[in-house]
């Protein structure tokens, strides 16, 4: 659930020509061929190395000082970076050849079944896990074949200085006390209380991305996968998905939700006209820089849990954003190695990204201090193989915007429909795919 930020999911074509694709993995003269896997060569890194990045924003700012310290270190070794503004089509495409990057994020479409076939492993998850987080997201009968970039948190971002203004002193623990403090935000400031960005849609999929924040349970999404009913009453996706309801049904949310923007909601946030959205940790930077362009004090934004508690604590699901692989045909695997390794262990990227390091003996970055202090404690929930396939057979897709945007029409009564009218159509569609799957 936390493989892709806006929870895109394409498949891998078998062949597809690369066009306009001119960088091949090991550029370099070096002749570098060690295996890297689990770290175990003796090799030295050398060889100039491509990696293929989602972050067109920093990869001539943030990448390029990286690139520079990194060659400090290793000083046979040259960075190069490539940054795809569609990263999943474009490295979907090249990856019908062998030229994709010397290092990559792996894309959601490769079935992890296959990850064999296109990722040189990097260890076993019991020797990886002592060190890391989030091994068992690329871990495939017994090896490892990623380490995440870092991982995110859940939870909500919303403005400090709105809530004050409000009058509201501290956190929700409840659903019913967020409905309260939204309340106050509609009529003590001229704030939307929650913005659902509905046209963008992403951005409503937050539900599913909590599966953890009720129970605080890390198989939550095991469970899910064999739960004939998990919308019915009593059950966490059934509390998540009525906080959405409930929020839009009491107005609390923008007038047309048809005319929301993702980019500008960032802004609107920023200058406390709006007060919460639901997102991981790695909206807090985003949302800071659109405060500090916007003139506003970008301390005002601040990141709260869920308003569940599980055995008296707020509870925060984690998961690692993207993960980062070797390209098993790459020239200089050793070299590869070594950059995800000095990425993970002393790049400092999660602060960066607001986010949860990868590195379990990492500290938790500025953004995340105050969420930090309010005693959440973080849950790296177990993923689910049947859960993917389950919900592929309904045509449910809990990471699309779909049905939540049905949520919402039915809630501000644009389409006439009911919430149990609703919840009772998607457990009979998540029934008939548990027989149909096995």
């Amino acid at each position: 659930m936390f493989r892709v930020r806006r929870g895109r999911v394409v498949a891998l074509t078998a062949a597809v020509a690369l066009i306009g694709m001119t960088a091949a993995c090991g550029s370099g003269d070096s002749g570098d061929s060690g295996s890297g896997a689990g770290g175990t060569s003796n090799e030295k890194p050398s060889g100039d190395i491509l990696v293929l990045t989602n972050r067109t924003d920093i990869v001539n700012t943030t990448f390029k000082d990286y690139a520079a310290k990194f060659h400090a270190k290793y000083p046979d070794v040259n960075v190069k970076f490539q940054a795809l503004t569609d990263y999943e089509g474009e490295v979907k495409t090249r990856m019908s050849t062998k030229q994709y990057g010397d290092v990559l994020l792996i894309p959601a479409g490769v079935a992890k079944a296959d990850y064999a076939d296109f990722f040189e492993p990097l260890g076993k998850p019991a020797d990886l896990s002592k060190k890391y987080r989030f091994v068992d997201s690329s871990t495939v009968d017994g090896t490892t074949y990623g380490l995440a970039t870092f991982g995110n948190a859940s939870g909500i971002v919303y403005n400090k200085k709105v809530f004050k203004e409000a009058g509201i002193t501290g956190l929700p623990k409840t659903p019913d006390e967020l409905i309260t403090d939204l309340q106050a935000i509609k009529a003590k400031t001229q704030a939307t209380p929650y913005y659902t960005n509905y046209k963008d849609g992403w951005p409503l999929s937050w539900p599913y991305g909590d599966m953890g924040a009720v129970s605080g349970d890390k198989d939550a999404l095991v469970k899910m996968s064999t739960n004939k009913a998990p919308w019915a009453a009593g059950q966490e996706l059934n509390a998540l998905n009525s906080l959405l309801f409930d929020m839009v049904q009491k107005g609390l949310s923008e007038k047309d939700p048809t005319t929301t923007n993702w980019e500008n909601s960032k802004n609107l946030i920023a200058t406390g006209k709006i007060g919460i959205m639901p997102l991981g940790s790695w909206a807090i930077p985003q949302m800071k820089d659109a405060a500090t362009k916007a003139g506003t004090n970008p301390d005002d934004i601040g990141y709260m849990p869920m308003p569940f508690q599980a055995d008296g604590s707020y509870q925060s699901p984690v998961g690692p954003d993207f993960n980062q692989a070797i390209n098993i045909n790459s020239d200089h695997k050793a070299a590869a190695r070594a950059w995800i390794d000095w990425m993970v262990n002393d790049s400092g990227y999660s602060d960066v990204v607001g986010g949860v390091p990868t590195l379990k003996d990492a500290k938790l970055p500025a953004q995340l201090k105050d969420f930090e202090a309010s005693g959440v404690k973080f849950v790296e929930m177990t993923p689910s193989a049947k859960l993917d396939a389950v919900d592929k057979q309904s045509e449910i897709g809990l990471n699309q915007p779909d049905y939540y945007r049905d949520l919402v029409d039915a809630a501000r009564g644009a389409s006439g429909q009911t919430k149990q009218q609703i919840f009772d159509a998607l457990n009979k569609k998540w029934s008939d795919a548990i027989a149909s799957v096995g």
